[in-house]
Parts: structure tokens; C-alpha cells; sequence
């Protein structure tokens, strides 16, 4: 008897997790933009124009203290769209696990498959009409574990309500994907031609760790430009949800997956590689939870990471046993983090290893591979962000001084950062007697997390397979004539 009521409950809790969901559960939108930092007017941010995600940030909850759990998109994607850091998957160098075996952990499953379990329409939609509004980008480092999306087409999604729906921005990036970048004597930024040019040269102010030079300003006004062009999609999007009748019963949130498209930015884990916006809009008809406040600020410490859980949470779904993300909004809501983590490991043919701790005020990183820092070679780099090799040029000429001089040095083994009173993280605090304290708190914070989650970043993968990456990154982006007074990543075997 005692058998027979246990098997019964099994089967009841089973048929509770598959059954299709109602049709007054609420259809989800996911906006990803790519390379972003916090850029955009609602947070601040002049010489650019986002009237559609400011206005979006004024019906919904701006959060300000979230980070990414890489600083580079596949590892930062595969951990989110399945809720479980990289480093624990073993999913943390990019683009790995392309062409070989590799399945995900047992129990560990991408999360559109838990929403179509429950009756979810999933889409990553590309286009709208005749208008690009995404690129499909996946960019997953697992692809055994069978379709992750079931349709790309924006038409399906009224048919097959409730859906989830992804859309990849083309923005901000460099327009590299024909693979022929190393034959261009520069690479475009994707857009450039039609994005808004609020920003320009002689209106923008680059951080202090850059030199103060012409090439760098242009730069930087083309990614605040993206920025805008960025808003202009978007509005398409919002648009059209409108015009369809879904936007009063569409959740909507905006977030980017790494930090931002600039040299000191994407690949590092400082603040500009990890720190990203988010937004979301809770339509009023969906009675959204006591702790959505529509026209708020959220300044809370969350991980990227915590997207997966709090999806899912949205559709009804309880946070999976053993599932690392957490839910950060809604009844069912996660006690908050007191520490966000991030790490970097090898990113295309660099093999450089990073880890890094917040608190909400105080961020810590430590550097495992000695001698390498910002001017270490990665080809990608070198081609596509000019400003890398105009600092090297300079540093060479003995131009540079302050924090851009500092900046080509190597990465010291520990590095602290104050970022209320230093936002561009550029005092080190590691040797300030003051902070020994918090010092100790946010290395035992990080030691602890490393063990606790098997970060298995301090396995490197062996030659034989890191080869390749260099092969690809020759023929994509070329190697530069200089390359043997580049700094280039340590040898191992």
C-alpha cells in the first residue's frame, strides 16, 4: 500500500510539470542586446537616442548592479539559457564543444525545452515583416541536446499563444560574420551607414584608461551611434507587439549579454566586459507581483544568470533542484545575492584565465596567468578595435602616460575597485591598508565560490585542441605584421 501511494505521487507530481500551460499565462519576450553596458538615456548616458527602452524602463523596473557571468557571449549565453554557470558545465572556453561529443550534465536541460514542456511556443525571430530585428545568434557551446527554439518566424507567435520569444540584436557589433575581415582595410560596425549620429567626435568623452586621440573619440561615438540604432529596432519590435495585440499580455525584458564593444570591455572582467543593462516591463492586465514597482530603480546585486530561473518562475515553473540561477522578482522570489561571480577562460586562441567577485559596491579579480593583460595578443582584437593598436604604437613612441600607459602593463595577480568612488576601476586598492579587510572578505568570497560551484577553468585544454582556434582566428582576421612584439598568451602543454 505504502508503495502503491508513493508511486502515485510520483506520478501526480510528474503530470503537474508537463501539463500544458493555461492560456492567461503570460507570453514572454526576451530583447538581447549584444556588448552593452549600462548606455543608454534612461541610465544616463549622453549623446545617445533611446526613446523606446527609455520608455520602456518608465513602465517597468530598471536594474542597475547586474553582471554577466562571463565577459564574452557564448560562455556568458550557455549559462543563462540552461541557468547553471559555465564554469560548472564545463562550457566556459568560447566556442567550445562544437564538433565533439559533449552533452549537458545530467539534469541539466536548455530552458526553452522546460517552457515547450509546459506548453510554450519557443521562437527566435530574425525578422519582422521586411525588417531585420535580429540575427538567430545562439552561439551556444553545446549543440547535442536537439533543437533549442522550435520556430524563427514573428507570424507563428499569435497562432501559438503563450510563446517565449528571444530576439539576438545585430547591435553592438562589428560586422565580421562574411568571414572576410581580414581582407578590409577596416571593419565596419554592423548598421553604421543608417544608426543615428547623435554622437560624434568632438561631443564624446571616452574613459581615462584610453589616450585622448582622434581615433579613439570616432570610435566611441560609432558605439553610442549603435546604441541609438539599437533603439530604433527595438521600437520596431514594440511596435509591432502593439499592432498585434500582445503587448498587454507580453512580458518584456531587455538585457545584454556581455558588457561593452570596446577594447578594455568584452574579454575582461572588469565592470566595461560584465556589467550590462536590464529592463523589464510587467503589463499591468498580468497583475504583476507586489515587488514590481512600474518606474523604479533596482540597485540589488544579480547575476545574468538569474534570468533563467526568474523566467521560468514567470511561466509558472519552479526553480529546478540544483539549478544555480535564482529568482530575483516575483512571489516565489530567491533570498538576494551577497556576491555576484563572473569568469573569463580561453577566448579564441588567447588563453587567459580570469575570476571575479562584486558586492554591489567593491569588485575584485584575480588573474591567474601570469604576464597577461589588455595587450596580449588575440587577433580578433587586433583587426577589428583600432584602438588596441594605436595604444601599442603610442605606448612604443612613448606617448602614453597615466592610466593608458598602465593599462599596457601586465595584469597584476589581485586587483580591487572601489566603484562608488572609482566607476572606471582604475585605482587598485590591493595594497591600500584601509581595505585589507574587504580585501580578505572578497578573495575567501571568491576561494569558497570556486569550490563550492567546481570551477573547472584550472583544467586547460590541451594544445591539440586550442590550435585550431589560432588556425581560424589567421584566416578570419589575419595576424599582424608585428606579431612577434606582441605580448601572446603563455605557452602550456
Amino acid at each position: 500500500m505504502l508503495r502503491q501511494r508513493f508511486l502515485t505521487c510520483l506520478l501526480v507530481l510528474f503530470l503537474a510539470e508537463i501539463a500544458p500551460a493555461e492560456q492567461d499565462h503570460p507570453n514572454i519576450l526576451w530583447i538581447v542586446g549584444e556588448n552593452f553596458a549600462l548606455d543608454l538615456g534612461c541610465y544616463g548616458q549622453e549623446n545617445v537616442k533611446t526613446p523606446n527602452l527609455d520608455g520602456l524602463a518608465e513602465k517597468g523596473v530598471k536594474y542597475t548592479n547586474v553582471f554577466s557571468t562571463s565577459p564574452v557571449c557564448a560562455p556568458s549565453r550557455s549559462a543563462f539559457i540552461v541557468g547553471m554557470y559555465q564554469t560548472t558545465t564545463d562550457m566556459h572556453n568560447m566556442r567550445s564543444h562544437r564538433d565533439d561529443d559533449f552533452r549537458l550534465p545530467l539534469g541539466v536541460r536548455p530552458m526553452t525545452h522546460r517552457l515547450r514542456d509546459v506548453g510554450y511556443q519557443t521562437a527566435n525571430i530574425t525578422t519582422i515583416g521586411e525588417k531585420t530585428v535580429g540575427t538567430g545568434k545562439l552561439d551556444l557551446n553545446f549543440v547535442n541536446e536537439g533543437p533549442v527554439y522550435q520556430t524563427k518566424d514573428w507570424e507563428e507567435l499569435k497562432k501559438h499563444q503563450p510563446f517565449f520569444a528571444q530576439i539576438n540584436m545585430p547591435e553592438a557589433e562589428y560586422d565580421i560574420y562574411d568571414r572576410k575581415s581580414s581582407e578590409k582595410p577596416r571593419v565596419k560596425w554592423v548598421g553604421e551607414e543608417w544608426h543615428p549620429q547623435v554622437a560624434h567626435e568632438g561631443n564624446v568623452t571616452p574613459p581615462p584608461y584610453y589616450p585622448d586621440h582622434p581615433l579613439v573619440k570616432q570610435e566611441w561615438a560609432r558605439y553610442l551611434n549603435s546604441v541609438s540604432g539599437t533603439d530604433v529596432r527595438i521600437g520596431w519590435i514594440l511596435d509591432r507587439l502593439k499592432k498585434d495585440g500582445l503587448d498587454e499580455n507580453t512580458i518584456v525584458i531587455f538585457f545584454g549579454d556581455n558588457g561593452r564593444l570596446e577594447p578594455r570591455g568584452i574579454h575582461w572582467c572588469f565592470d566595461s566586459g560584465l556589467h550590462v543593462p536590464m529592463i523589464v516591463y510587467w503589463p499591468e492586465s498580468l497583475s504583476p507581483p507586489e515587488d514590481f514597482k512600474p518606474g523604479s530603480t533596482n540597485k540589488a546585486p544579480i547575476s545574468l544568470l538569474d534570468i533563467t530561473a526568474t523566467t521560468l518562475a514567470m511561466a509558472g515553473i519552479d526553480r529546478p533542484f540544483g539549478m544555480q540561477s535564482r529568482v530575483f522578482l516575483g512571489d516565489d522570489r530567491n533570498p538576494p545575492r551577497k556576491y555576484v561571480f563572473a569568469a573569463r577562460d580561453r577566448i579564441d586562441e588567447t588563453v587567459i584565465r580570469q575570476r571575479s567577485v562584486h558586492d554591489g559596491r567593491f569588485h575584485y579579480i584575480r588573474n591567474f596567468t601570469p604576464g597577461a593583460g589588455f595587450s596580449t595578443l588575440n587577433r580578433y582584437k587586433e583587426k577589428c578595435f583600432p584602438i588596441k593598436p594605436l595604444m601599442r604604437e603610442l605606448d612604443q613612441q612613448g606617448k602614453l602616460t597615466g592610466p593608458p600607459a598602465e593599462l599596457m602593463q601586465p595584469f597584476p595577480q589581485e586587483m580591487l575597485f572601489d566603484l562608488v568612488n572609482d566607476e572606471h576601476e582604475i585605482d587598485n586598492l590591493v595594497d591600500e591598508s584601509e581595505h585589507q579587510a574587504k580585501l580578505l572578505e572578497m578573495r575567501s568570497a571568491l576561494n569558497t565560490w570556486m569550490v563550492e560551484t567546481n570551477d573547472l577553468g584550472r583544467h586547460l585544454e590541451p594544445r591539440s585542441l586550442v590550435q585550431p582556434f589560432l588556425n581560424e582566428m589567421h584566416d578570419w582576421f589575419g595576424t599582424p605584421a608585428n606579431v612577434d612584439r606582441i605580448p601572446q598568451s603563455p605557452k602550456f602543454d
